[in-house]
């Protein structure tokens, strides 16, 4: 179908647009989350939709949402789209990038864990020998797999700003000793379920990053997306090389290719060449296909 960059739906009101998502009011205690085909790197919104980016989430998302039901709720609410969207002309606009969801209350920070150590936790290594506080063995390389997952949160910067790596004592200030453990807790549970899961289908989860939120009773649930290629480091098992940057099934290649421009990653983003754009929803749709797909699956 037509990319999509921005929603635009008359029956519902309109709350916010997010880097990707657009969300929607329905009735009091729903919302429907829409995720465009938007693309941010480097927390700036790009001009450009990657075509089938917000339905590959959607569907990824869904079905990583359904397999860790055993160890957190989500929420996903059980009602269709076409529940609260009649129109057939929205209905077609959203194909399969919506979902009608509870709402809830957003904790303030992102739950990130890391089982390789790259990015912005290869930098402060390099400056410290540790992760957000969290020391780790000399000698690493970059790319190398972690003795174990380690979990380093950050806080969430409004649209346009940076979210901030910090370490646990401080979600401890924002969310309360036992609520910050069970957060920690839950999302370490989560990568390695997962991760050995999608091991077995060719991608390494080199790190990814959760959202939470409570409902009513103070109860935590899992919300917004799950271990997507906009959440995640996927890297392909048989080009995984420690002491190299790994090629990628998210969107790393697209902030591969933004780090060899003169850009200074501030508002406006760049345009992309239509190379780039079309070689990333091919990798968004084969991250998809891998992890979702019947097949035999590796060892790790």
């Amino acid at each position: 179908m037509p990319a999509l960059y921005q929603s635009n739906l008359s029956s519902l009101p309109l709350i916010a647009r997010g880097k990707v998502r657009d969300l929607y009011q329905v009735g009091v205690d729903h919302l429907l989350v829409v995720a465009s085909d938007r693309l941010s790197a480097f927390d700036v919104v790009l001009p450009q939709p990657i075509p089938g980016k917000g339905e590959v989430l959607t569907r990824v998302s869904n079905f990583w949402f359904a397999r860790t039901a055993h160890l957190i709720r989500n929420h996903l609410a059980n009602v269709p789209v076409a529940a609260v969207i009649t129109d057939p002309a929205e209905l077609a606009q959203l194909g399969d990038r919506a979902m009608v969801v509870r709402r809830l209350t957003p904790l303030p920070v992102e739950a990130i864990v890391r089982g390789y150590l790259i990015g912005s936790g290869w930098k402060d290594y390099q400056r410290a020998g540790a992760v957000c506080g969290i020391a780790l063995p000399r000698g690493l390389r970059l790319a190398d797999r972690l003795p174990e997952a380690i979990y380093t949160p950050s806080t969430k910067a409004e649209l346009g700003a940076h979210d901030e790596n910090v370490d646990f004592d401080h979600t401890v200030k924002l969310l309360g000793r036992e609520l910050a453990e069970q957060v920690r807790a839950v999302s370490l549970a989560i990568y390695a379920d997962c991760a050995a899961y999608a091991y077995a289908r060719g991608i390494i989860i080199a790190d990814t990053k959760f959202e939470f939120g409570l409902d009513e009773q103070g109860q935590l649930l899992l919300i917004d997306e799950l271990l997507t290629p906009d959440s995640s480091r996927f890297w392909p098992t048989d080009q995984y090389c420690p002491g190299t940057n790994p090629p990628s099934f998210d969107k790393q290649f697209v902030r591969d290719h933004l780090e060899t421009l003169d850009w200074d990653k501030s508002p406006p983003g760049p345009e992309l060449p239509q190379a780039i754009i079309d070689r990333t929803a091919d990798k968004y749709r084969e991250a998809e296909e891998r992890l979702t797909r019947e097949c035999e699956v590796m060892q790790p």
